[in-house]
């Protein structure tokens, strides 16, 4: 007797595949749900080998233009950065792909949804939070936290003989040495040689990035129009035009990748406690963060900017940590959307040899004023005004000074904290 359905997310990969038939082995009738978020994988092929080893239906389900609206182009708004370097590619994509697997385990009246994240990684979180956040009495199999999983498969050996006895196609190649997620975002590498923190990746890894030797001499010019902080139009003299979302995202890739631009080598905290070599490619993201930036500069309030950078860490960790389906990020969203209202206007962002920079903008929104801001034009602003500012901030400054000064030697030398340098009352 079956013990019901689960809707597994399969990848066509040697661990999707094991874990396939382990929960037809034990009593599960299975679907398999293949998320297209643009990785560079055969969907049909992955589809018929599902249907070859038995899954009941298979979902191919393109993603794409949902993870670049509704995720990558908020976390651009919000400027989103993970310690200060990772924009994030990986996990924007797990709430995507796990809230349509969801949808699949709710259409087919599933009770049990199943993925193959390991143990020690971020992802099973990712997953499952989002998970339970969209349907709070799924019930989640982890084969790799599964104590009978683990008993059955205690190493590559025996993963290796149980597809050998169950007919599951081995791939093709040598395997690479180290694991890779891909999507339209980025492409992270991680483990196997790259676990030496002292080790460089080599050259030949990379996969959306041309090799540098490869990179173009000519340096280009891209133009990105912004509505409301999300881009709305990208032209390159190379790679043409769009104004669609897709389109325009995957034009900024092309772009990037002709020149290098994207890559980052980092060791980063995971969520589980654990520190996590990563070497990750993000293209056109790294463009469009840097065209926001820039766009932010001309048009956004000043106090609004201070307090939305304050958000912005949060927002981002957030994010990593898997809670993108969290009462708090509802508040976040609302006021990173609240903090974009009239960011219009274009950016034109060279590109260069593994870099790019910012160097024209235009906002019909601006609050930039020519006039003001000149060393030649006084209009709007008086500089005798400027005195008076100085002094109303310098009233706190004075008056600490004039305590220390009154302060005996004796009793500033017994501080056991940092000093500083308002305490030097020789200088």
């Amino acid at each position: 007797m079956s013990k019901g359905k689960v809707v597994l997310a399969y990848s066509g990969g040697l661990d999707t595949s094991i874990i396939l038939k382990w929960l037809q082995d034990e009593g599960f009738e299975v679907i398999c749900y293949i998320a297209n978020v643009g990785q560079d994988d055969n969907f049909e092929a992955a589809k018929e080998k599902a249907m070859l080893l038995g899954a009941s239906k298979v979902y191919v389900e393109d993603l794409r233009e949902d993870f670049v609206v509704n995720y990558i182009f908020p976390a651009i708004k919000a400027n989103a950065i993970y310690e200060s370097r990772y924009l994030l590619g990986t996990s924007l994509a797990r709430p995507c792909i796990a809230k349509r697997q969801i949808e699949i385990a709710n259409a087919e009246g599933a009770e049990f949804v199943a993925h193959g994240a390991t143990g020690k990684g971020n992802d099973q979180v990712r997953f499952e939070l989002t998970f339970y956040a969209l349907h709070p009495k799924i019930r989640v199999i982890a084969p790799w936290r599964d104590a009978t999983f683990l008993s059955q498969f205690k190493g590559r050996t025996d993963l290796l003989n149980f597809a050998k006895a169950k007919g599951i196609p081995m791939p093709a190649g040598d395997k690479p040495p180290y694991s890779m997620d891909d999507n339209l975002m980025h492409i992270s590498f991680e483990s196997g040689n790259l676990e030496d923190p002292a080790s460089p990746p080599e050259e030949s890894m990379y996969r959306k990035t041309l090799p540098m030797s490869e990179w173009d001499n000519e340096a280009e010019i891209v133009r990105i129009e912004f509505h409301d902080g999300a881009p709305v139009k990208v032209t390159s003299p190379k790679s043409g035009t769009s104004d669609q979302p897709l389109d325009l995202y995957l034009l900024l890739n092309e772009v990037a990748r002709r020149h290098g631009i994207g890559r980052i080598d980092i060791v980063e905290n995971r969520f589980v406690g654990i520190k996590s070599r990563g070497v990750y490619e993000t293209p056109g993201a790294t463009i469009l963060r840097c065209a926001h930036l820039d766009i932010e500069g001309i048009a956004m309030d000043r106090e609004v900017m201070r307090l939305r950078d304050m958000l912005s860490p949060k927002f981002a960790e957030l994010v990593y940590n898997g809670f993108w389906f969290a009462p708090e990020m509802d508040f976040l969203l609302a006021a990173m959307h609240k903090a974009q209202e009239l960011i219009d206007g274009w950016v034109d962002v060279l590109c260069y040899k593994g870099s790019c920079m910012a160097v024209a903008r235009s906002s019909p929104s601006a609050l930039y004023n020519e006039n003001i801001a000149s060393m030649e034009s006084v209009e709007g602003y008086d500089p005798v005004d400027a005195g008076g500012f100085i002094n109303i901030n310098a009233i706190r400054l004075r008056a600490h000074r004039e305590i220390v000064q009154k302060t005996p030697k004796e009793r500033l030398a017994s501080i056991s904290v940092f000093k500083g340098v308002t305490y030097d009352i020789e200088k």
